[in-house]
This record gives structure tokens, sequence and C-alpha cells, in this order.
């Protein structure tokens, strides 16, 4: 996920507002795991997950190290151990415990870290209305942060739930989605000199989210909504998980190497079923298909004739579209993408899934790192990874922009994936 770094641009909103915002979606990420036991939270599944504990402390020591401690004169941490702890790549911070690892922290225990959070909490309450506009940025940053961190905590635990063999949901099952999704349409996007990034006016943006600049677009055409489970039953059901013909040499690799059949947790019993954080449940065919790899997506693209598209393809298709519509996290609860509904113009392009896009993860013209500890991040991971667009059901809303980059390795496919086609005109 993209992270945040250090600018000296004021935050979008005075003291009262982000005091309001700053409640109310710390909140949110103790909701999430309110349903949670203490083995719940600190068991890691993977190297590329976290345990839900290490989410909860490390937004934590984010606002006590960079604004608690550099802006509020005579404030005294929880506990000095901590930043060790819950650093997580920050060079300038110091050294740290490494992330492989961070299953093995049983203590301090979840009550500890919320204890933790609550004392966080009251001191920035106190501090945040004499806060200088520098400190004032950095809240905004730091809730920036931990919205992401919130996608991470349901990704992360849809992860570990699903290497139980007992499949528990961590949620009562969701209503299940009915309907059909609309018939795929092909429509025109711009084409000519475009302007993408986000610009110097907009509020707030992650740093890799700009500079502004223009980019040509030749003739093309999207889908009007995402690929739905319906159709990758299709692309299974053809055998392309066989069909090297199909797939990137490395995807192939990957295919071979891992015996990847079908979407991250989809599992044959009687018929396909997904299993997610209520549960397992049969494939909803007309919603959006998720858990996919890059070189998964871009082997459907290739079957289905068509291809990933590009970045700016994607944003400039956004013109007079709300990043704050769609399926989007609202509430602690079970997320599942959800059948489009029927319409014209492009669909689902704000939450549901994370599409893949065929653009690597590179600076935009003009792009420079910021400076100081939190700024070490975006500009040090342009390589290797892959853009994905428009956000996913388990997006926190009002944290998308029509700009907004997240990236990942070709072969991840832990988080809320899907795609979109594209082709030429």
């Amino acid at each position: 996920m993209p992270m945040p770094a250090v600018t000296d641009l004021p935050a979008s909103q005075p003291a009262d507002g982000l005091a309001e915002r700053y409640a109310t979606i710390r909140s949110l990420s103790e909701a999430i795991t309110a349903p949670l036991s203490d083995a719940d939270a600190t068991v890691q599944p993977m190297d590329d997950a976290s345990p839900a504990k290490w989410h909860l402390a490390h937004t934590t020591w984010f606002f006590e190290t960079f604004v608690l401690r550099d802006h509020v004169p005579g404030h005294r941490p929880f506990d000095d151990r901590f930043a060790y702890l819950f650093n997580s790549y920050y060079e300038a911070e110091g050294p740290r415990h490494a992330r492989p690892r961070r299953g093995m922290l049983t203590r301090p225990s979840l009550g500890t870290v919320l204890a933790w959070r609550h004392y966080v909490d009251a001191a920035m309450a106190a501090a945040l209305p004499g806060l200088p506009q520098t400190a004032l940025g950095l809240i905004e940053l730091g809730l920036a942060h931990e919205q992401q961190h919130q996608e991470l905590m349901l990704t992360d635990l849809l992860a570990l739930f699903a290497e139980n063999p007992l499949l528990p949901a961590m949620w009562e099952q969701g209503s299940q989605e009915s309907g059909e999704a609309p018939p795929l349409r092909w429509i025109e996007g711009r084409h000519g000199i475009v302007e993408i990034g986000h610009p110097p006016d907009g509020g707030f943006a992650f740093d890799c989210e700009g500079p502004r600049h223009p980019v040509l677009l030749h003739r093309h055409a999207l889908a009007n909504r995402p690929v739905t489970n319906g159709e990758w039953l299709a692309f299974v059901g053809d055998g392309a998980y066989r069909r090297p013909e199909l797939w990137l040499s490395d995807g192939w690799s990957w295919v071979q190497s891992n015996q990847v059949q079908a979407p991250l947790y989809w599992r044959y019993e009687d018929g396909w079923h997904d299993f997610g954080l209520d549960g397992l449940q049969p494939v909803a065919q007309s919603a959006p298909v998720t858990h996919i790899s890059f070189y998964e997506a871009d082997a459907y693209a290739r079957w289905a004739g068509a291809r990933l598209p590009t970045e700016a393809e994607w944003e400039s298709a956004t013109t007079g579209l709300d990043p704050h519509s769609g399926n989007q996290l609202r509430s602690a609860g079970p997320v599942r993408p959800r059948v489009a509904q029927q319409g014209d113009g492009l669909l689902q392009m704000f939450g549901d899934v994370w599409e893949w896009t065929g653009s690597a993860y590179l600076a935009y013209p003009g792009f420079r790192p910021a400076e100081g500890a939190v700024g070490e991040y975006n500009g040090k991971f342009m390589s290797g990874q892959q853009v994905l667009r428009g956000g996913s059901c388990a997006t926190p809303h009002g944290h998308l922009r029509a700009s907004y980059r997240n990236f990942f390795y070709p072969h991840q496919r832990w988080q809320f994936t899907g795609l979109r086609l594209a082709k030429d005109l």
C-alpha cells in the first residue's frame, strides 16, 4: 500500500474538524478488531500480512512518534520499548523487530495495546487545539495511514482465518448477492493529450500521486464493469490455468510452482465456494472476481482477446465520477464485492475490487521523494510492482481519489484485487 510521506503542506481542514475525524477513524480500527481474541489478534498468517494487534500498535506508534514526541514538549511515551517493536520500515527511526516475526509478539497483549491507544488518543485530544500547521498536516497523513491499515487488517484477518481448517467466520454471514450483472459493453475512452495526477490545490494526497502531468492516450475502450466470477468460471472451465500460451513467463512459473487453479479463496466442495470473513459461501457469479494476481488478470485479458488498461486510461475515465460512491468500507463487518447495478456508463470504478492495470509503479515526471523519516517509502518501492486503481469493498469510505495509486507485486493476491478489461480501437 502507498505509505505516507511527511510534507510541510498544511492540513486541508482545521483542528476541530481533524479532531472529529481522528476520533471516528481511530474508533473504526477498534471496532474491526472487537470480535477478536488475543490469539486471533496475535497470529501472523504469512510474511506479507501482519497481526491485527500489530496494525493497532503501529498506527498508534505513528501518532506518538511523529506528532506527540516531535510537537508536544514533555510528552512521555507509554512504553519506550514499543518504538522498536512497532516501527515498520522507517530506517531513520532506528532498528526494529523483523517483519516476518511480528506474529511472535505474544506480549504486549491486545489489552495493553488498546490501553496504549487510549493513552495516545487522550494526549492527542489535549494537544490538538494548540498544534502548529505542520503537525496538523502530519495528523492528516496519519489518519490516511490508519485507513490503509484498516483495509490491511481486514485482508490480513481473512488470510489468517483461511489458514484455519475450521474456516471460522469473524462475522455472521452477510446476505447473498442476487441479480444479474449488466452485459459487458465497451465504452470509448478519452484520447489525445490528457492530464493525470493529483492537482496541487486538490487537498491531501500521497506524494506518489503527483506531479500532475500530461500524457498521450491512443484510441481505446474500457469495459463498463469489472470481470465477474461467472466469467472467471468460464476461464477456469476452459483449462486456462493449464495453458502456458496465455501466461507471461514469470506468471506461468508462478502457476506451476504454486499449483494455482483458481482465485485465492475459492474452494471446490460440490461446486465452487468462496471464503470470506463471513465464512464459506457459494461463489456469487454476478459479483466481481477478486483475490487474483496480476499474472492471473493478465492471462484472463489475453484469453478474452483484450488487455489490461493503463493507469492513465483508467484515471482519465473517472472524470465526473464520485470517488466516494460505490461499495466501500463504512463500518466494521463482513466485506464482499457486490453485483453491479444496471446502468449506462462506467460502473464500479470506485470500491468493490482494486483493478490491476498494465502500468508499472514508477515515478511521475518531476517526482521528488519527500524529506524526513516518514518520506522514505513511496519512492523506494518503485521497482517491480504494478499499479492498481479504484479501491475495494475493504477500502474505508472517504479514503479514495481518482489519482490514488495502489501497488503490489505481480504474484500478490490476498487483497481484494480484480480486473477491468481494455482494448485498442
